[in-house]
């Protein structure tokens, strides 16, 4: 990973050390995402690990009170999530700490992160530019009343093995970025929706476990009604059951249908990006082709 490990340092009368975040157990980085109050399952935390990078701070006898990860994909940009800091040591330089270490790391490449409320200060402080607002829309789903209704001339079925290589373009077209990596990781542990016309596919929605129940995402389409063709056989899988999308879709009949169907906004982060000296930042999707819901607030 290239970070200096065992560093230490003295915060507020704390003397902590960095360590790879590989080093430590599953069970602190989960005891550290609960302490702040995030729902996330061990499960949730190992994916996590097994595909991104980063540093855990630690205390004089071992506790994680500290964490900073991030996510590559492709050679010139990531995406960077889990900056957690203990309850007790926030607001006091151990989030900027392990960020100059994720930093150092990423050096060549653009980020993109999606910033807490009590975060932004810390990423405002490092270079971060604002982008849009996530609206992260949950709750115990039921369909709406009104009939389902498909675009003419196209398709829904249930997406498998066959359709990985579409389901990466197209996410690709949505991103800016290839995830082929990411979604060849995420594709088998999820059921998906595919919307095809004249065999081609033009939109999907993955859904799998996560949190407090499952969340639908990445999904990809042209327009709302495409995205509610491919998210509503999820809210059919999960009736009486906890969902969760995370969109930057704020208004029109997606959100409105979202809402209908028992997943209001629950919160809001702030996507934001920083560019790099020599790096064309811009993950830029395709004109037509928009992300309706994220894979996770750290994986975007």
């Amino acid at each position: 990973m290239g970070g200096q490990a065992s560093e230490s340092k003295v915060i507020d009368s704390f003397e902590l050390r960095i360590e790879d975040v590989d080093s430590v157990d599953i069970e602190q980085l989960h005891a550290l995402s609960i302490s702040v109050g995030w729902p996330l399952r061990a499960e949730d935390l190992r994916f996590l690990r097994e595909f991104g990078r980063g540093y855990v701070a630690l205390d004089e006898i071992g506790r994680v009170t500290g964490s900073a990860m991030w996510f590559p994909h492709g050679e010139d940009f990531a995406t960077v999530g889990m900056v957690i800091t203990s309850p007790r040591l926030q607001a006091n330089g151990t989030g900027q700490w392990l960020m100059q270490h994720v930093l150092a790391d990423c050096q060549g490449r653009a980020l993109r992160l999606n910033s807490t409320r009590a975060a932004r200060r810390l990423y405002d402080s490092l270079g971060f530019q604002p982008v849009k607002t996530v609206y992260q829309c949950q709750g115990v789903v039921h369909l709406p009343a009104e009939p389902p209704t498909v675009p003419e001339g196209a398709t829904v079925r249930a997406l498998d093995a066959t359709d990985l290589p579409a389901v990466v373009e197209l996410d690709a077209r949505a991103f800016g970025v290839a995830r082929d990596v990411l979604i060849g990781k995420l594709f088998p542990q999820s059921v998906g929706y595919g919307l095809f016309r004249d065999g081609a596919l033009t939109a999907f929605a993955l859904c799998r476990p996560f949190g407090r129940g499952h969340v639908v995402g990445p999904s990809v389409a042209a327009d709302d009604a495409e995205a509610i063709a491919v998210v509503r056989p999820h809210v059919l899988d999960h009736g009486g059951s906890f969902l969760r999308l995370d969109t930057h879709r704020e208004g029109g009949a997606f959100a409105g249908f979202l809402a209908r169907a028992g997943m209001p906004v629950f919160d809001t982060v702030l996507t934001m990006s920083l560019t790099r000296e020599g790096v064309d930042a811009k993950a830029a999707a395709t004109e037509g082709t928009v992300t309706y819901g994220l894979v996770s607030q750290a994986l975007g």
